[in-house]
């Protein structure tokens, strides 16, 4: 039987039950893909992130991986957040720790006096019809855009038309492995967001980091300011802090261990 080490995290919470819970398991050597993915399926969260340590990197000092219940990642933003926080626990390490990852570059975390800032790339993106989705988002969609990898951003009016979406899962389902982004100017934040990725096995996405590295230069350039406030609607919501900065995104949150253990194959 092997032991491996298991942490439960929520990310872009100040308190538990709040935000979005990842599973960090550091290992020391990979597993084979299916083993990875069978893991992930069992802890049944978002995201399961797997950190791997990379001596030989002269930038990065950990090697990345995440894995929904059905399918591998190309970035995750929450579960990046919560395997800084479970490494730095290691005073050793220092205020910042850098990941190399397969698709989204080096991603850097850094511990603050309270919480933590994610760095992601801004990814911009671009107008593209995309009505058969937005019906079966629902609502009045003021407008669509896209980003190949499988993003899709969809604005609306105001804060009440996010919330109030019911979506047609299975739709958006039969659409494959494409993460659909609702926004639109918030009442007490700057922007409003829900997240919904059911081809990848999660209907709906309780706070999304990789989704924010797409609002933050769209929502920056439409409000004319680099650092905007943000709410993510879903059941359990999250509030992050964004700020554009050349061509990265700067995520800020807090993150809170929920449970530590060992997981046995």
């Amino acid at each position: 039987m092997t032991s491996l080490p298991f942490f439960q995290v929520d990310a872009f919470a100040n308190a538990p039950f709040t935000g979005n819970p990842a599973a960090v398991m550091p290992l020391d050597d990979w597993l084979d893909d299916a083993t990875l993915l069978a893991i992930a399926a069992e802890n049944n969260l978002s995201e399961t992130a797997f950190t791997v340590p990379t001596p030989d990197d002269p930038e990065a000092g950990y090697a990345l991986r995440w894995f929904t219940p059905t399918v591998e990642v190309k970035l995750c933003g929450h579960a990046t957040l919560a395997s800084g926080h479970v490494l730095m626990t290691d005073a050793s390490i220092g205020s910042d720790i850098r990941f190399r990852t397969r698709h989204a570059g080096v991603l850097t975390v850094s511990r603050g006096a309270q919480d933590y800032a994610l760095s992601l790339p801004a990814w911009d993106m671009q107008p593209r019809d995309l009505s058969p989705w937005a019906a079966a988002l629902g609502g009045d969609v003021l407008e669509t855009r896209w980003r190949d990898g499988g993003y899709a951003l969809f604005r609306y009016d105001d804060e009440a038309a996010v919330r109030a979406l019911a979506p047609d899962m299975q739709a958006l389902r039969d659409a494959g492995d494409i993460m659909f982004i609702a926004t639109a100017p918030g009442d007490d934040s700057d922007i409003v967001s829900r997240v919904f990725v059911p081809g990848a096995g999660v209907d709906e996405d309780p706070v999304t980091g990789s989704a924010h590295a797409m609002l933050t230069p769209y929502w920056a350039a439409r409000l004319d300011k680099a650092r905007i406030s943000a709410v993510q609607a879903s059941a359990r919501g999250g509030r992050l802090d964004c700020l554009l900065h050349d061509d990265r995104a700067i995520l800020g949150g807090a993150c809170r261990t929920v449970i530590e253990g060992r997981f046995s194959l």
